[in-house]
């Protein structure tokens, strides 16, 4: 049954992302992840000994009874505290104490807003770009084993959309997996830089930790290396003003919107190549291309990664926009933007790469209709080499190229007409040429034309995809699903 029909419900939510990546951005997941972070800072205070006048600050029987509760979140106290004090930090910290009477007095002792807010966001952007990069390995995987299959298929490659020389199916598909695989690079690259802010106080200083130490430089040192090392991280950003730096969310959002440039290019050839009728993404049984045109079998899978990806890279700029017009220590204006801007950014990235891996699993390839359309363009891209063998039977060779050129052209407009391409029979029946049509014919196979097409395709497979493969064996088999 449908609940709140009069609410606005995201259509990420609703149609596009996956369950695991709305869990990562849910509201039970951050603030369970406030109160790990408030029970990383109380056990770090009591390790190092935080005491006054002798008698810790901080006991395990405080930090016992936090976490009882670290899980079952009292949503409703918080969100009547908020509506009172307009603060999302304070009415949770009223709420977690409401259910931990005992350690109500040392929760969040020394910290700031962004001590739980900005290490939470690292936290989960963390967890949601290895969800991406588990994806992201199984687009290549899948497209891997669709390029092997159809790597010396001759298929009319396009410089301009206009015909050029024959490629194979395979190599063109590895031309995808490639910019996937630069995206790999950039993802792991962020990955290994991903670091806690740690607690660093109200403008960066840990001023509130030399207070509550008495000034132990060594003791204070040590905070966030413990945080740090409770929460999953091997190191804390060394400086930072009230917030890390919003630097950081340009590099994720960048990585994020190379994945929707990658996909982009790849669902417009795709879209491409359905209307040319020689590649089609899957198409249910039961599906409908439109309500009026019952005939029609529209790609929607890679219009909505167009759709998606557009969106996304568009989201992008936002984090620049905000990493820019942030002021000395600390502004708030960055904050409802990326309450929006990353979740709704990893949602995109999430439903894109969900698609790429649908549509690379069902891909139907139509070999008669790409043979068609090389046979329709052959007898053009073959007179060079007609002409060489003409010249060396004795053929004068500025003569016969201006024969081809205008035979070319008659040849053309009978194609535009739709006849057949008769240009090998015209040069067989020019006695200039010396050269007889079952001469002919030899020169037109396309096999002759792909250069290296199927060998390179066959090298990289071994040398890039079968290391991701054997790197990632764990991430693979993934299953997707396209919801609507």
């Amino acid at each position: 049954m449908m609940k709140n029909t009069q609410q606005y419900v995201s259509a990420f939510t609703k149609r596009y992302a996956s369950q695991e990546m709305q869990y990562l951005f849910s509201q039970h997941k951050k603030y369970s992840t406030w109160r790990k972070l408030w029970i990383a800072l109380a056990e770090t205070e009591m390790e190092l000994g935080l005491s006054e006048n002798g008698r810790p600050v901080v006991t395990k029987q405080m930090i016992d009874e936090m976490k009882e509760y670290v899980d079952n979140i009292n949503f409703e106290d918080a969100e009547e505290r908020e509506a009172i004090c307009r603060h999302d930090v304070m009415s949770h910290i009223y709420a977690y104490s409401l259910q931990c009477p005992n350690a109500a007095g040392i929760i969040h002792l020394g910290a700031t807003s962004c001590y739980v807010g900005d290490n939470t966001d690292l936290i989960l952007m963390k967890e949601a770009l290895l969800l991406i990069r588990r994806q992201l390995v199984n687009v290549i995987d899948i497209l891997g084993a669709f390029a092997e299959k159809y790597k010396d298929l001759p298929t009319l490659a396009y410089t301009h959309f206009q015909p050029a020389q024959p490629t194979t199916v395979g190599k063109r598909a590895v031309l995808w997996i490639n910019e996937f695989v630069m995206d790999l690079e950039d993802l792991d690259h962020v990955l290994s830089g991903m670091k806690l802010l740690g607690c660093k106080g109200t403008t960066g200083t840990q001023a509130s930790f030399v207070k509550l130490f008495e000034g132990d430089e060594e003791k204070i040192c040590q905070i966030d290396r413990k945080i740090a090392g409770k929460m999953g991280f091997e190191a804390c950003y060394p400086v930072s003003g009230q917030t890390y730096s919003r630097k950081v969310d340009t590099r994720v959002m960048n990585v994020l919107a190379g994945i929707a440039a990658s996909a982009y290019k790849y669902s417009n050839d795709l879209r491409l190549l359905q209307h040319l009728h020689e590649i089609e993404e899957p198409f249910e049984s039961e599906q409908i291309g439109s309500s009026a045109m019952a005939y029609k079998r529209n790609p929607m899978r890679s219009e909505r990664i167009a759709s998606l990806s557009r969106f996304l890279i568009t989201d992008s700029f936002n984090s620049y926009l905000n990493s820019s017009s942030q002021w000395f220590e600390r502004t708030l204006d960055d904050s409802a933007n990326r309450r929006i801007a990353i979740p709704e950014g990893f949602m995109a990235a999430d439903s894109i790469l969900n698609l790429c891996m649908n549509v690379a699993s069902g891909l139907t390839v139509n070999e008669k209709v790409i043979e068609k359309h090389l046979d329709e363009q052959m007898p053009f891209m073959v007179t060079e080499n007609i002409l060489m063998e003409a010249v060396k039977k004795g053929g004068d060779r500025q003569k016969l190229h201006e024969k081809i050129r205008v035979l070319s052209l008659v040849a053309a407009e009978k194609v535009k007409n739709g006849e057949s391409n008769d240009l090998l029979e015209m040069i067989a029946a020019d006695p200039d040429f010396v050269v007889s049509f079952e001469e002919l014919r030899d020169f037109v196979s396309a096999n002759q034309y792909i250069g290296r097409a199927d060998k390179q395709t066959e090298d990289y497979l071994k040398t890039v995809v079968e290391k991701i493969r054997e790197d990632n064996k764990e991430q693979l088999k993934l299953k997707a699903q396209v919801n609507v």
